[in-house]
């Protein structure tokens, strides 16, 4: 089995738990980091292990040939430039979400990597959480029959108290509400429903408590799906609220119903249909990026490069369909 060397691009929050996520995997170790901070490499090799070279510039990290992929964790508006000089230079990606903040930039990093012949993977990692593939389970045992209509709602209060508040606030860095962290129940309500959108249309709105008054974008936002096989969906994205994170989930279908971590089916025997039956599972209960299955996620990744082939569930292409529906939501909450 081949060991993958990765580079990291960027130093941060989401770039450490990459690196231990990474490092868990049997498939890859992190032997170089790219920031545009002077980082010291014997500190960095004793916090995360093995040897990793620092650098302060990307282009001399990309032009080493033992580095097979890198990791993008720099902020959202660098992603697409880097995207393309690392696919150009032949490295294979793994880009933190969002992949830009304009269509025209994802499709710039799509055309780079098609001409390239490189593999993607992009952090919707709740893909591989418990919570959803779970809910992926119960959908295609048919235990909902054909769903119909669909909620996914992100509450999680992105204010001063968290690291992410010091440039999400400014709409040229975090791009949206929906763009910045809503984008995972985006993700999810795509994955849940099966079928590709057809129209969508979004309101959005600010709160007036003085922790979220530095947003230059509106904080909340509702977007109502259409989708192509006549189903209809709904996605919230709240990142100005007051309360514990929550990753809400209704889904209701033809045969059954589920609730978060609850369901009820005509396909079950024996269950009380006045009332729910739990199901165990981990629930998607914090933002805090240690606490995502990006390992899970990585060992995909690095399974699939091993194959020769895009990896399942969060794939360049895959991410882009969710890109595209935020991207149309934004603008009509912006259109009105």
């Amino acid at each position: 089995m081949k060991k993958y060397n990765v580079g990291i691009i960027g130093y941060s929050w989401a770039a450490e738990a990459h690196i231990e996520a990474i490092n868990k995997t049997p498939y890859a170790q992190v032997t170089a980091v790219s920031s545009s901070r002077m980082l010291d490499p014997s500190t960095l090799s004793a916090k995360h292990g093995g040897s990793i070279q620092c650098h302060t510039d990307l282009s001399k990290m990309l032009a080493d040939p033992t580095i097979h992929a890198v990791s993008i964790c720099s902020y959202p508006a660098d992603h697409a430039k880097q995207a393309i000089q690392a696919a150009k230079a032949g490295k294979h990606l793994i880009i933190e979400k969002p992949i830009a903040l304009t269509w025209e930039e994802c499709l710039a990093v799509e055309a780079a990597v098609k001409a390239a012949g490189v593999f993607s993977c992009v952090c919707f990692e709740c893909r591989f959480s418990n919570q959803l593939l779970t809910i992926k389970s119960v959908i295609d045992q048919g235990l909902l029959g054909t769903i119909h209509y669909g909620e996914v709602d992100y509450f999680h209060g992105i204010g001063p108290w968290y690291g992410q508040y010091r440039w999400n606030t400014i709409k040229a860095a975090a791009g949206s509400s929906l763009l910045s962290a809503g984008c995972h129940a985006m993700d999810a309500l795509l994955l849940c429903m099966g079928s590709e959108f057809e129209e969508v249309s979004s309101y959005a709105s600010y709160s007036e408590n003085k922790d979220f008054k530095p947003y230059e974008y509106p904080t909340s936002s509702v977007s109502i799906v259409k989708f192509k096989n006549g189903a209809v969906g709904k996605v919230a994205s709240v990142i100005d609220c007051l309360q514990p994170y929550y990753f809400h989930f209704h889904l209701v279908g033809s045969e059954g119903s589920l609730l978060d971590n609850k369901y009820y089916s005509t396909k079950t025997a024996g269950l009380d249909k006045n009332k729910w039956t739990e199901i165990p599972m981990k629930m998607l209960d914090s933002g805090d990026v240690s606490d995502h299955p990006y390992q899970a996620q990585f060992e995909a990744f690095f399974k699939a490069l091993e194959e020769g082939k895009e990896m399942p569930l969060t794939n360049l292409a895959e991410a882009l369909k969710t890109h595209k529906l935020i991207f149309e939501a934004d603008k009509s909450a912006e259109t009105k």
